[in-house]
């Protein structure tokens, strides 16, 4: 029997720990080197026949392992995500290369992760598009249909036939009488140039026939520029003497919104008598925003509505565009027109103006796939083997939950509508990583 001493035992034991250390790194040597070279198709035939008549397959070159969830993550070994937990995969040579070939800034996701982030496409088309324009408007009067009344000489108002405010007048109507001293010697004046020219119209003096004919035409010429109505003359010429109280009758039709004459009054063409505003016709003023007035033009045709009468919409056009922007509101005064047979439309009204702006043929996308950086605006591109390439666009007017692109996308583009940001983000750290490395 052999009795080994304790420095002996300790030999033996350190010896059988080494051997131990070189069969397990030789054997993770060889399952490394079975798991990172590529499968062999099966081919149902038996090994030796394979070996016999097949080369053997050259080994790939691993750049580095990388996690799947998390291709940021890289490690010059293999082994598991420290955060997932899922095993590394190897990134080969020949598949860098190939993504050499790719855009600056794309991005690969695995169809796993698209579907965790939520990540949806499109494919982007052209629409014939018009925008529509909603403001707030203000009914007001026609300033072109407001008349004020005045006379063209002095005197004494004897009689008022309109005596109260917002009354309504037909044109012509009478409005009241006045009784003037220079209106009583024009009909005198008159009278007599008349009796005048059928006395020496009948004369054989022919200058003494025209003499008379041109008084008689200036003293009627006279009265007419005092407003003196055909009519009035007609009534003068049968009575044969002028009359004391001449009538004043309304120029327009309207409502009298100021009235300033009263009985016994005395006026004078400086007077200021009745204002009569004619509400058959109404403006609308609309405030647009700056980025509206582009496709707005004199002559398009506008809609309204007001709270007064739901469901009934008013047929107008634009009349007027304000060449000046408002500084404070940053908007665009707009005047509108509508005609008002019926009245309903009151001034002061506010109302809701609608305008249609036709666009013609447009590419648009959805608002949400556009990433506005404050400098630039990018929607990224579907490709293949799920990539994702970053593309500034130019984009014009917002329409609701869409936005025109101007330039940098075409129809039949696919394009990321959901999860943009995450892939932004992706896209973002991928290059700063990229960067790094070189």
């Amino acid at each position: 029997m052999i009795i080994l001493t304790r420095k002996q035992l300790l030999a033996v034991a350190a010896l059988a720990v080494a051997l131990v250390a070189v069969v397990l790194g030789l054997a993770y040597r060889n399952d490394l080197r079975a798991w990172a070279a590529p499968q062999k198709p099966a081919t149902g035939e038996p090994a030796g026949h394979d070996m016999a008549t097949m080369e053997e397959p050259k080994e790939r070159k691993v750049l580095y392992w990388y996690d799947p969830m998390h291709p940021a993550y890289k490690s010059d070994k293999p082994g598991v995500a420290p955060d997932c937990g899922m095993q590394l995969v190897p990134k080969y040579a020949d598949a860098a290369a190939s993504m050499r070939t790719m855009p600056a800034g794309a991005v690969q996701i695995s169809p796993a992760k698209q579907q965790l982030i939520g990540v949806r496409t499109a494919t982007v088309a052209a629409e014939d598009l018009t925008q529509i324009i909603r403001a707030v408007g203000l009914v007001q009067v026609d300033e072109t249909r407001v008349a004020r009344v005045h006379t063209k000489v002095s005197g004494w108002v004897r009689r008022v036939f309109v005596d109260y405010t917002w009354e309504h007048v037909e044109r012509g109507a009478p409005l009241f009488t006045l009784y003037s001293p220079e209106l009583v010697s024009a009909q005198k004046e008159y009278l007599i140039a008349r009796r005048a020219e059928s006395y020496l119209g009948q004369a054989p003096y022919r200058e003494a026939a025209a003499g008379s004919e041109a008084l008689l035409r200036a003293a009627r010429e006279r009265l007419k520029l005092w407003d003196v109505t055909d009519e009035q003359i007609r009534m003068l010429e049968e009575r044969g003497a002028p009359q004391e109280e001449m009538t004043v009758y309304a120029p327009v039709g309207g409502h009298v919104t100021v009235r300033n004459v009263f009985p016994n009054q005395y006026i004078t063409p400086e007077s200021d008598l009745y204002t009569i505003t004619d509400h058959s016709h109404v403006w609308a003023q609309a405030q647009l925003y700056e980025y509206e007035v582009a496709g707005v033009r004199v002559g398009q045709p506008a809609r309204m509505t007001v709270e007064a009468y739901p469901g009934r919409v008013f047929e107008g056009r634009v009349a007027f565009i304000d060449p000046h922007l408002d500084a404070t509101t940053r908007t665009v005064r707009a005047r509108l027109e509508f005609d008002n047979p019926e009245l309903a439309l009151k001034p002061e009204m506010f109302a809701t103006v609608e305008l249609q702006v036709p666009l013609g043929r447009r590419v648009v996308v959805p608002r949400d796939a556009v990433l506005d950086t404050g400098t630039r605006q990018i929607v990224f591109l579907a490709l293949p083997d799920g990539y994702f390439e970053p593309r500034e666009i130019q984009i014009g007017q917002r329409l609701g939950d869409r936005v025109v692109v101007l330039a940098g996308l075409a129809p039949g583009d696919t394009i990321v509508t959901s999860g943009v940001f995450l892939i932004d983000s992706e896209s973002r750290l991928k290059s700063a990583l990229e960067g790094m490395q070189h």
